[in-house]
């Protein structure tokens, strides 16, 4: 299937490995010039030699807890890419704790990463997306968000917001031919994952599909709702968990 993406430009956040860096490649697979972004200028430059045509993607070092880098990085990508389409907003998630272990401050470092984040990233997108009359705008969240998981509590909270948000910019600019949706991977085999669990693969047995997600797999519906295709989504959740939440929504 074309998607009806080439030549399409993109900013990827947290996209030296995992999911994000899955979705850049499933990007650059359909055509699209591809900035990733991260903090670690290592891990960028060896997540670029994994590209096949590496001349379909750039690198950005920068901290998307920080408002302030997030316009100069938007601002940057789109000097590079000669503009700005799509948008797949994604950081690393914050560390585990309960109720009672989490400090009160933790809960504004994990708002900063895992939801202000986003909204500065869409602040600084998506006045370009509107003068060109299209926009995919993507976020990876947790499908935390409709059943929360036990000792993260941080992610938990920070997540459920960002996706208040973007259901409620997805509704303001829809007419604008801008599309906003959110992904919720469930246990995808990933560096989180194994930084989480010392032995990630017992947790198949939790998945009705039998097995842990593959970050490549979720790349490639990340390239599909970005595309032509998809046009007529916007402010959907989509839970990509292998059949794991028991939720009737």
């Amino acid at each position: 299937m074309q998607l009806g993406i080439v030549g399409r430009r993109a900013i990827v956040t947290g996209a030296s490995s995992g999911l994000g860096l899955a979705s850049a490649k499933a990007l650059a697979a359909e055509g699209v010039r591809v900035v990733i972004v991260s903090r670690d200028a290592e891990r960028l430059a060896r997540a670029k030699s994994d590209f096949p045509d590496d001349s379909m993607v750039e690198v950005l070092v920068a901290d998307v807890s920080d408002p302030d880098q997030v316009t100069t990085m938007v601002d940057r990508a789109s000097t590079i890419l000669g503009g700005l389409d799509i948008l797949v907003a994604n950081a690393g998630g914050p560390p585990p704790g309960t109720f009672s272990s989490t400090s009160f401050d933790a809960y504004e470092t994990a708002l900063r990463l895992n939801l202000l984040s986003t909204v500065a990233m869409c602040r600084a997108a998506v006045p370009t997306m509107k003068e060109n009359g299209w926009g995919r705008i993507v976020a990876i969240t947790s499908t935390s968000v409709r059943e929360p998981i036990e000792h993260l509590i941080l992610s938990n909270t920070a997540r459920a917001g960002v996706t208040g948000f973007l259901k409620t910019l997805a509704r303001e600019i829809a007419g604008d031919g801008i599309t906003v949706n959110t992904l919720q991977p469930g246990l995808h085999l990933t560096d989180r994952l194994s930084a989480l669990y010392p032995d990630p693969q017992t947790l198949a047995t939790t998945i009705p599909a039998g097995r842990l997600g593959d970050p490549d797999d979720f790349g490639r519906v990340v390239a599909f709702v970005c595309s032509e295709h998809a046009r007529f989504m916007t402010g959907a959740s989509i839970p990509l968990d292998g059949g794991a939440l028991r939720g009737l929504q």
